[in-house]
C-alpha cells in the first residue's frame, strides 16, 4: 500500500472573503470552488495549487471550532520574491526559524495571524541550516 499523503488543509477565518483573496494574490492559488453566499452556513472558499486544496472555512462565534489552524508549509522558487509579496499585502515580514528546525527556513502569517513555513528546499528531506550549509560547501567544491 502507498503511504497516505496530505492533500487537504482546512482552516476556520472570521473574513473569508480577504483571506481566500490573500492566499490567491500572494501564492497565486487558483479557486476550485466557492459557496453560495446567500446559504445560511456562509461563504467558504476552496482553493489550490494543483496538488493540495485549502479550505477557507467562515468561523461563527456560536460555532464550536475555534479559529484558523497551527500552520502549513509552502514549498517556493525564491523566499526573498513571496517575503516581498507579503509586505506588500500588508502582513509582517516572514521570520527566520531556528536552524535546528528541519524543513522549513521561515515562517510567516496571513492577514489574520494563520501561520506557515516557507521553504526553498521543499518538505521531503529532512534538513536543518548546517545541512543545507555543508550541501551548499560540497556543490562549491565541485
Amino acid at each position: 500500500m502507498s503511504r497516505p499523503k496530505i492533500r487537504h488543509l482546512a482552516m476556520f477565518v472570521r473574513d473569508p472573503d480577504k483571506v481566500a483573496k490573500f492566499y490567491c494574490d500572494v501564492f497565486k492559488l487558483d479557486v476550485a470552488y466557492k459557496t453560495d453566499p446567500t446559504k445560511t452556513e456562509g461563504k467558504a472558499w476552496f482553493l489550490t495549487d494543483g496538488y493540495i486544496s485549502l479550505a477557507i472555512l467562515p468561523q461563527r462565534l456560536e460555532g464550536e471550532a475555534a479559529c484558523g489552524l497551527n500552520h502549513f508549509g509552502f514549498q517556493v522558487d525564491d523566499v526573498a520574491d513571496i517575503s516581498e509579496q507579503l509586505v506588500a499585502a500588508g502582513t509582517e515580514e516572514p521570520k527566520k526559524r531556528p536552524s535546528t528546525r528541519p524543513y522549513a527556513e521561515y515562517r510567516g502569517c496571513d492577514p489574520e495571524g494563520n501561520w506557515f513555513d516557507l521553504s526553498q528546499h521543499g518538505f521531503d528531506s529532512v534538513e536543518t541550516d548546517a545541512d543545507r550549509a555543508k550541501k551548499k560547501a560540497l556543490a562549491g567544491t565541485k
